[in-house]
């Protein structure tokens, strides 16, 4: 296998003053898109903060890092061989495991070379006289492109709450998102952890195994289901390899890019005992099974409270004092409304001795202390403190950069009142400038590798169609962006997601407005209408021909 955070050999060499595409990050997303354009013949070079490949891997190393999308789904489909080559070790490969993929799907397609690591993007503005992008970065480069592409990511800005001193803390502070690539070792130590979202689920297990004593700070508790994980079966990985194309075809038709058995019966369609069995088969499956047990659990509160009691009735099974398992069991917000968690022995960690919880719901952390914090009028003393505390996701990664359109409008500005855009593709005012898997797509509630290839393959097919017909602009129209918005916020409208005060609305960073940002019209339906949009001419998008001659469409 390669080695890991392997350097450009170029590295910090400027590129070509004028290129066809600036892509920005060097995750899933970004290597993909580079492949492609390749592909076409088209000059592409990406921009990469890190010093090696993985976007999210390779930042998100906080112990017990795994992804929660089974191993054989997460992997990339574009290449029928390459499932092939590769083989996972678990049901659910681990931070370190997917790293070493990526990075070999990096050497294995000769990618590397045309990435820019330890460079970040601080800028990029619209050009209305050359119809370019020109992109600064903070290594002093200077690029115009035609095409401004962000794969930036939807969890990559990371979100660290302004507690009242901070600054003042004696001791070590991490955050999960941002975890030192060496390590941390925690043996002996007291730690105080804030958060209980899907990294923290994942960290406190391992964290509680070498601390002293670990105090978990919860505001908000979490509903998780166990991964059931272990050693991935061969002739499962083996026949599904070969016939890999396929499955990856099947996945794009489905609601969330997972192929899996879904019941499409309502929960009042059966009897107690039925339901129950149903339940009960789907938890032993592991994984995000139990979600698809009935039809109208995301849609209907009378039958979401069904999953709902019984996933908390697995908490009290677990978790032996009662008074911390009613503080583990949410109450405030239908199940599956928040990011679903999927844990490996996460609730019975509780049982520890050297484990201890905290509920800041009604007694907020007041401040960070020269040894600790202080809480509910009582000062708790750490060696170390790790802040869970999630990403601003979706924007935050690309509102922290300085990108301005047409006139010189901010992206900042223009989504103040939250993201805009038509297919999540696209925002009006910034033409050429593509999201990948942006706001307004189904991104985050479906299995991403799917998501990213859907885009990548539609942007790389887009951009073809404009060199082959010469255009020079292609830019979302302002009826089709308004009509795309209203139509995701309906289509939430319709489920019980916005019910939560999740991260999908944007709940977790202070100020930031709350919209409800991915499509939860499925990854099937969606793709149905990116087809039908480039069917019928690129149905919403104004094509520009030169500098004054625009076919809108």
């Amino acid at each position: 296998m390669t080695t890991l955070q392997t350097k450009s050999h170029q590295n910090g060499a400027a590129p070509p003053s004028e290129i066809d595409a600036v892509i920005v990050g060097a995750g899933f997303a970004g290597l993909y898109m580079l492949h492609r354009l390749r592909g076409l013949g088209i000059t592409a070079r990406v921009f990469e903060a890190g010093d090696g490949v993985g976007g999210t891997w390779y930042w998100n190393r906080y112990p017990g890092a795994r992804c929660d999308v089974e191993s054989m789904e997460y992997q990339y489909g574009f290449d029928g061989d390459l499932p092939k080559a590769w083989k996972w070790s678990e049901r659910y490969a681990t931070q370190p495991e997917i790293l070493e993929y990526i990075n070999y799907v990096a050497d294995r397609f000769e990618l590397r070379d045309g990435v820019q690591f330890e460079t970040r993007v601080t800028a990029a503005s619209f050009d209305e006289a050359t119809n370019r992008w020109s992109v600064q970065t903070n290594r002093g480069d200077n690029v115009s492109a035609k095409y401004c592409i962000m794969a930036t990511g939807c969890l990559s800005s990371f979100s660290v709450p302004k507690f009242k001193g901070l600054d003042s803390y004696k001791g070590d502070w991490y955050h999960t998102g941002a975890w030192p690539h060496e390590g941390v070792d925690f043996t002996g130590k007291r730690v105080g952890i804030i958060g209980t979202g899907s990294s923290a689920i994942q960290s406190i297990p391992i964290i509680a195994e070498q601390a002293a004593h670990l105090t978990v700070f919860q505001r908000t508790p979490n509903f998780s289901v166990p991964a059931d994980n272990g050693p991935i079966d061969s002739e499962y990985q083996a026949r599904l390899s070969e016939n890999f194309t396929e499955h990856r075809r099947e996945a794009l038709d489905t609601q969330a890019g997972l192929v899996r058995t879904f019941n499409n019966q309502s929960v009042f369609e059966v009897d107690e005992e039925t339901r129950m069995r149903e339940f009960q088969n789907r938890w032993k499956a592991g994984s995000f099974a139990v979600a698809g047990a009935f039809n109208d659990l995301a849609v209907k509160k009378e039958a979401n409270d069904f999953i709902a009691d019984f996933v908390r009735s697995k908490i009290r099974e677990v978790v032996h004092d009662a008074a911390t398992a009613e503080l583990l069991c949410p109450k405030d917000y239908p199940f599956g409304t928040k990011r679903l968690c999927v844990d490996s022995h996460y609730f019975q960690t509780f049982n520890r001795d050297n484990v201890s919880l905290v509920d800041v719901k009604n007694a907020p952390i007041e401040e960070i202390t020269e040894k600790g914090l202080r809480t509910g009028g009582k000062e708790y003393e750490f060696d170390c403190l790790v802040f869970a505390t999630g990403f601003d996701a979706m924007t935050g990664s690309l509102t922290n950069i300085d990108i301005r359109g047409r006139e010189g409008l901010p992206l900042k500005e223009k989504w103040s009142a939250g993201p805009r855009t038509y297919l999540g593709l696209q925002s009006v005012g910034f033409p050429n400038m593509f999201t990948i898997t942006g706001p307004g797509s189904p991104s985050v509630l479906a299995n991403m590798i799917v998501a990213i290839e859907q885009h990548v393959d539609w942007i790389s097919d887009c951009v073809q169609y404009m060199r082959t017909n010469n255009l020079a602009t292609i830019e979302a129209n302002l009826d089709a962006e308004d009509t795309w918005v209203e139509h995701v916020n309906e289509v939430a409208n319709k489920t019980l997601y916005p019910q939560a005060n999740s991260w999908y609305l944007g709940a977790n960073v202070p100020g930031k407005p709350r919209v409800f940002m991915p499509y939860v019209g499925g990854l099937g339906t969606y793709g149905k209408k990116l087809q039908d949009v480039v069917d019928h001419g690129y149905d919403g998008f104004t094509l520009g021909v030169g500098a004054r001659e625009l076919v809108r469409v």
